[in-house]
């Protein structure tokens, strides 16, 4: 055990922890005003279901054990017979504890992705169902396969380091296959949606880029040279892509935003998350750089061609900057940076990881876009998904949760 280390992970798990609410105003001011309550219920809700979850059988399930290289077993059900001083098989100079908290935080923030593409119009029911089920058909395995002993990614060497196909990937793809399902808002064509609090935008964006530090430079599991690496490359790739979505809004419209500024930063983050610790940190410029056009045309073509209603983009962000930076890492990687890279990226004359890279991308969609389906079903079993007329034209705050961000005494829901 090393207490600097120990100390170190304690510090990122509690940053990582704030990135839920910094995506739930995040999301909450991008919305209309009458449904800032229900999305932001959304994000609370699966901060508490994760972690019931989670202790009781999802670590066991990603961690524990291995069958077949896709999941694991209950040996460590509600975590029993691991000691608070034992040191667990993932991390040998932290208490096992710290790793489970940990990776609890990834468990949390990932399925609350996905409720970006659902605003305003899915049952509060239906979705915390749906929450629950995917978290194990989708979720665990996806965690197992690539982060845990024997799992089927790690073993053909494709590498996440913190999160680009268990976390964005995944709840990218699951995003955009629900919204598809549920179905456009009403008057989806013939409605401006117009961010309603772009200070909550901002400080969303700003709570995620501070609980990011701890995503990326953390899932070095110890407080050395690569965590610091993961850190370096991290605050780049952010910068790098919030200054090129500043250009677009500038070529586009004339003027930089706010709201553009925060999604460019987000993205960039979600772009170097799998090549954090894997990729030279001059390659962190490009990386955050492209992903900003590259964003920005994906989301034009789903709502301007395509007419899905993602509706804050959760599919166009996540799933595809996480689709780039997986591409990314196979083409920059350097296995001198991080030995658990078997080979070098494409830019540096090998190709294995690249084709590893593709082949991690297309198993993380199948099993992102079956289980959710499967998922769809399931909760149609139990409960509508969708919300009715009314509800949906009298806002979801009100119809789902009995609240209002806003009451009419001052004025501003008159």
């Amino acid at each position: 055990m090393n207490a600097g280390d120990t100390g170190f992970m304690l510090i990122c798990t509690a940053l990582v922890f704030f990135m839920t609410p910094g995506l739930a105003f995040f999301y909450g001011g991008l919305v209309r005003r009458k449904n800032v309550v229900n999305t932001m219920m959304a994000c609370t809700f699966i901060m508490g279901l994760s972690v019931v979850m989670w202790i009781l059988f999802g670590y066991s399930l990603s961690f524990g054990g291995n069958h077949g290289g896709i999941i694991g077993d209950f040996r460590w059900f509600c975590l029993n017979g691991i000691g608070m001083d034992d040191a667990g098989p993932y991390a040998a100079t932290i208490p096992h504890f710290v790793y489970i908290a940990f990776q609890m935080m990834f468990a949390m923030i990932t399925p609350a992705l996905i409720t970006g593409s659902l605003v305003g119009r899915v049952k509060f029911k239906a979705l915390f169902f749906f929450v629950l089920f995917w978290s194990i058909l989708v979720y665990y395995p996806m965690a197992h396969m690539v982060w845990g002993e024997g799992g089927f990614l790690a073993e053909i060497g494709s590498v996440d380091f913190a999160g680009g196909n268990v976390v964005h990937i995944s709840s990218g793809v699951s995003a955009l296959v629900f919204a598809i399902v549920l179905g456009r808002r009403k008057g989806y064509e013939n409605t401006a949606y117009r961010v309603h609090n772009i200070p909550f935008v901002a400080l969303g964006a700003f709570l995620l880029w501070f609980g990011w530090f701890g995503f990326n430079a953390g899932s070095a599991l110890a407080a050395n040279g690569l965590a610091a690496h993961a850190f370096l490359t991290t605050a780049v790739s952010s910068a790098s892509a919030m200054l090129t979505w500043m250009l677009i809004d500038v070529i586009k419209d004339g003027k930089p935003t706010l709201v553009g500024a925060s999604t460019g930063l987000v993205i960039g983050l979600v772009a170097i998350t799998p090549g954090a610790g894997f990729v030279p940190i001059w390659s962190s410029f490009l990386i955050g750089g492209l992903v900003s056009p590259i964003c920005c045309f994906t989301i034009s073509a789903i709502k301007g061609k395509l007419k899905i209603d993602d509706a804050l983009d959760a599919f166009g962000c996540h799933g595809i900057g996480g689709i780039w930076g997986g591409i990314a890492t196979g083409i920059f990687a350097k296995s001198s940076i991080n030995p658990v890279a078997r080979w070098d990226g494409l830019i540096f004359g090998e190709y294995w990881l690249f084709v590893a890279q593709i082949v991690g991308i297309v198993v993380t969609a199948a099993v992102a876009i079956v289980g959710t389906l499967i998922c769809l079903w399931l909760v149609k079993r139990i409960t509508p998904i969708r919300v009715s007329d009314k509800e949906e034209r009298i806002g979801l705050d009100i119809s789902e949760q009995g609240e209002s961000a806003y009451p009419t005494f001052n004025g501003l829901d008159s």
